[in-house]
C-alpha cells in the first residue's frame, strides 16, 4: 500500500509555495477588512491543501499514460506503481469533497464558486490535449487564490486582490512555459499541446519574458494599491531579482538548470514577497 510520502510525492507538496503565500496576502487584506478569527485563517489553509491535492491528484491520475512515456515523469507514483490509479482517483475525489465542505464554512459565495475553482483547476488536466494556452489555464489555477482567500473572508471583492490575481497570472505562466521547455520534443511526438512545442524554445522563451513585464507592471499596480511602504518594496526587489535570475540561468542552448532548483526559486520569490507584503500590512 501507498504511504504518505507517496502522496506527499504525487502532488508535490513543497510547491505550495507557489499559491499559498499570495493566498495568505489575500487573506491579511481580509483580515484588515472585516476583522481576525482564527478558524477562518485554518479554514483557507485546508482549503489551499484539499484543492491542491485535488488537482495534482487529478493531473498525475488523467496523464499517467503520458507521465509513463517520458523518461522525465515515468518514476512518478501512479504510472510507477506506488499508487494505484483506483486509489489515485478515490484521492481527488475525497480532497474535492473535503475542499467543498469547508467552502461552506465561510459564507455563501464561496460554497457557490467552489465547484467553479474545481472546474479551473481540475480542468486544466486536459488543456495540453488541445491548447498551447495551457500555461494561461495553469497560471489562472493559481491566481484564484489570493481573491478567494478574500473572498472567503470578507464575502465580496475588491480591486487589490485582483490585480494580485492578475500578476500570479502572469507569474505562474511565464515560469510554467520555461519549465515545459524540458518536454518541447516529447509534447511534439504525443501531438500535446504547449507553447514551446508550438513555437519551438527562443520564441517561448520570448513569449515568457513578455508574460513576466506584465508581472513587473503587476508589481508596481499592487504596490501603489496597498500603500504600504518600504516593505513592500523590499518583498517586491527579492521577488523581481529571482525572476530576473530564472531568466538569466536559462538558454535556448542549455536547458539544464531547468528542474528542482528552478522550483525552489519561483518558491523562494513567493514567500519572500508574502513575507514582506504581508508583514508591511500588519504594521500599517
Amino acid at each position: 500500500m501507498a504511504g504518505i510520502k507517496d502522496y506527499f510525492a504525487l502532488v508535490k507538496f513543497a510547491h505550495t509555495a507557489f499559491a499559498l503565500p499570495f493566498a495568505l496576502i489575500g487573506y491579511t487584506l481580509g483580515v484588515k477588512a472585516a476583522g481576525f478569527d482564527p478558524w477562518t485563517l485554518v479554514a483557507v489553509l485546508a482549503c489551499m491543501v484539499f484543492v491542491r491535492n485535488a488537482a495534482m491528484g487529478f493531473n498525475r491520475v488523467v496523464d499517467r499514460r503520458f507521465d509513463a512515456k517520458n523518461p522525465r515523469t515515468a518514476t512518478r507514483e501512479i504510472p510507477s506503481g506506488k499508487i494505484g490509479v483506483r486509489a489515485g482517483r478515490w484521492f481527488v475525489v475525497l480532497n474535492s469533497v473535503a475542499f467543498i465542505a469547508v467552502t461552506a464554512v465561510f459564507n455563501p459565495l464561496t460554497l457557490a464558486l467552489s465547484p467553479v475553482v474545481l472546474l479551473v483547476v481540475l480542468g486544466y488536466s486536459y488543456t495540453k490535449r488541445f491548447t498551447a494556452l495551457c500555461h494561461l489555464v495553469l497560471g489562472l489555477g493559481l491566481a484564484i487564490a489570493p481573491s478567494a482567500a478574500y473572498i472567503a473572508v470578507t464575502g465580496t471583492l475588491a480591486p487589490a486582490p485582483v490585480w494580485l490575481s492578475v500578476l500570479v497570472l502572469t507569474w505562474v505562466s511565464g515560469f510554467d512555459i520555461i519549465y515545459a521547455l524540458q518536454d518541447t520534443g516529447f509534447d511534439r511526438s504525443e501531438r500535446l499541446h504547449s507553447i514551446p512545442a508550438a513555437l519551438g524554445v527562443r520564441a517561448a522563451l520570448r513569449v515568457s519574458e513578455l508574460l513576466h513585464v506584465v508581472t513587473v507592471v503587476m508589481v508596481a499596480v499592487v504596490g501603489a494599491q496597498f500603500g504600504n511602504g518600504p516593505l513592500y518594496w523590499i518583498g517586491a526587489a527579492v521577488f523581481l531579482g529571482l525572476l530576473l535570475y530564472q531568466h538569466l540561468i536559462v538558454r535556448p542552448d542549455d536547458l539544464s538548470r531547468i528542474g528542482a532548483m528552478f522550483g525552489l526559486t519561483n518558491g523562494l520569490a513567493s514567500i519572500a514577497y508574502a513575507f514582506f507584503v504581508i508583514l508591511g500590512l500588519v504594521l500599517v
